[in-house]
């Protein structure tokens, strides 16, 4: 099977769009995409998860300008999105950055989970061969202490799943900066449960991390490989903080920003 591309427009501009495509399309690359829908009521971030996470996709381009890459709405949804689909294909997964206009976005201006990617400026054909050899290199291997996913589910609603990798948790604070969480639950990893038991839970939790502040629950149920911490949050936080719970020890902390 040929290995695919799938490209994410924030533009609406058609014909630039099909340009890029059909230029990557003469290097023998097979490429498909969508445009970008900025509605995070509707958790519009999600509808394209399916195809990005198919086994043959090696590769996610996005291509907006800089204007559309520093709107805040649209920062938190391509992070969601790439959270969902890095808790698949892994961190490391190869993510481009087309831009088009001025002035140069830089990859470390973007949201966190894109802070390793490529961003090209120009004509395809600048960077079509990069792109090529890219695709072709092997996906390194990185493993993160933790692992995390995403779900934005209609009449559901947006849901985050943290747990640990390797060592078990004893526990679990979740917390997050500029919203509120609305519900918790612990159960499957890879699903969310249809019911719960929790133990020790507390809520309202005040976590203060240098300026920043985040409210925050938690429960002490063992969390193991299997075995996930779900959390209902409405809206859009900045960032989330979770680690594992620890009465005695100081437990290291996972910030991901958002926005």
């Amino acid at each position: 099977m040929k290995k695919k591309i799938w490209l994410t427009s924030l533009e609406g501009a058609q014909d630039a769009v099909q340009h890029i495509m059909a230029s990557l399309k003469k290097y023998g690359l097979e490429i498909d995409g969508h445009f970008w829908e900025d509605d995070l009521e509707k958790m519009a971030w999600c509808k394209p998860r399916g195809e990005l996470v198919d086994e043959n996709v090696k590769m996610w381009i996005i291509y907006g300008s800089a204007e559309s890459l520093v709107k805040k709405s649209v920062r938190y949804g391509l992070s969601m999105l790439a959270l969902t689909t890095q808790a698949q294909k892994g961190i490391a997964f190869p993510i481009v950055v087309v831009q088009a206009g001025t002035p140069p976005v830089t990859a470390d201006t973007l949201p966190e989970r894109f802070s390793n990617c490529v961003v090209y400026q120009g004509e395809p054909s600048g960077y079509g061969a990069k792109i090529v050899a890219a695709l072709h290199k092997p996906v390194a291997k990185v493993t993160l202490p933790y692992r995390i996913d995403v779900y934005g589910i209609p009449q559901i609603g947006q849901w985050f799943e943290v747990g640990p990798v390797g060592k078990d948790w004893q526990g679990v604070i979740f917390a997050t900066e500029g919203e509120t969480i609305k519900m918790h639950a612990v159960g499957n990893s890879g699903q969310l449960p249809e019911k719960s038991v929790l133990n020790y839970a507390q809520q309202g939790l005040k976590i203060d991390m240098g300026e920043v502040s985040f409210d925050g629950w938690a429960v002490q149920n063992v969390l193991d490989a299997d075995t996930s911490y779900f959390v209902k949050v409405e809206g859009a936080p900045k960032a989330v903080m979770f680690c594992p719970y620890s009465q005695e020890d100081e437990a290291e902390a996972y910030v991901i920003r958002l926005s």
